[in-house]
């Protein structure tokens, strides 16, 4: 399909206008309870995208598999081409009705035979800015815990994803994605002031690792880190952590949901990132002479 991420284009704001000279915005995470009807979920997340836009949100997130149920044998059937699929279509739409910047979570995408977990992010125009494919599969069997593997369905991304647009530059990843600290510090060093994690823990891994996770990449990077979350539902057969989050470049969360549905927003400031890089220069203090980190061509 030709769609790579848009490192180098500049997306101006529209409809919520962005002053390009202030570096304060607000974002709203939309923790949605998936329910197995992609209809109903289309239409609970254009509602949640629009209270979030209402209240004063630039930026809007959704979480992993926002559309279907986290569940390896679903992902074929509600899997979708962009961008003639009706989840792209409401992306697009929703976007430029409500003028905002648009993080679609993650949804299942078909391209020819393949199939991938996928997060398409459209600019205040209803543009597509670009789209990351999950790099990382969850393959996992832990004993006593949960036994999952993404391989039998899904195929792998190729692409870091780094996208620059009035607002901020931000990464984007998915879910597994986050347990790879080489993966965030390269959007780093391609220039993220924030990265975006689309993500379904579950109940084995996300008390454990969830949080931690999100407040170390956020830490190693000087980023801010958003982790946006499906709410919990006890009668699912995977039942997600939820516990949306945003941490700061210091490590310190700034807003955090419980586990039922709900909106949480932060307001993010891009001159405290500024301040923590002056301040403690980690990322000029790497021994470029002793080891290196790059993205293969």
């Amino acid at each position: 399909m030709g769609i790579s991420p848009l490192t180098s284009q500049l997306c101006f704001g529209f409809g919520n206008q962005v002053d390009l000279m202030n570096s304060h915005f607000t974002i709203g995470i939309c923790q949605i309870k998936v329910a197995g009807d992609k209809k109903e979920n289309l239409a609970k997340a254009r509602a949640m995208i629009n209270e979030a836009a209402t209240r004063g949100s630039q930026m809007v997130i959704l979480p992993e598999m926002f559309n279907c149920l986290y569940q390896e044998s679903l992902f074929p059937a509600f899997a979708e081409e962009y961008p003639a699929g009706p989840t792209f279509q409401m992306l697009a739409e929703t976007a430029r009705e409500e003028g905002i910047y648009l993080v679609g979570g993650s949804v299942p995408e078909r391209d020819g035979p393949a199939l991938y977990n996928s997060s398409f992010a459209f600019d205040p125009r209803g543009r597509l800015m670009a789209r990351h494919r999950k790099a990382h599969l969850f393959d996992v069997a832990i004993a006593g815990g949960i036994s999952f593997q993404e391989s039998k369905t899904l195929s792998r991304g190729m692409e870091i994803t780094v996208v620059k647009t009035a607002l901020c530059t931000f990464g984007l990843a998915i879910c597994y994605d986050i347990r790879f600290p080489e993966l965030a510090r390269l959007m780093a060093l391609e220039g993220a002031e924030m990265i975006i994690l689309p993500g379904a823990f579950n109940m084995t891994t996300g008390p454990a690792h969830w949080e931690l996770l999100l407040r170390s990449r956020a830490v190693d990077n000087q980023v801010y880190l958003v982790g946006a979350a499906p709410a919990r539902d006890l009668a699912a057969r995977y039942l997600s952590f939820g516990h949306s989050a945003v941490v700061d470049p210091w490590g310190r969360v700034v807003a955090r949901a419980d586990e039922k549905e709900t909106i949480i927003y932060a307001g993010i400031d891009l001159a405290l990132v500024a301040k923590v890089r002056r301040e403690l220069p980690l990322l000029h203090h790497r021994r470029t002479d002793l080891y290196e980190l790059k993205k293969k061509q």
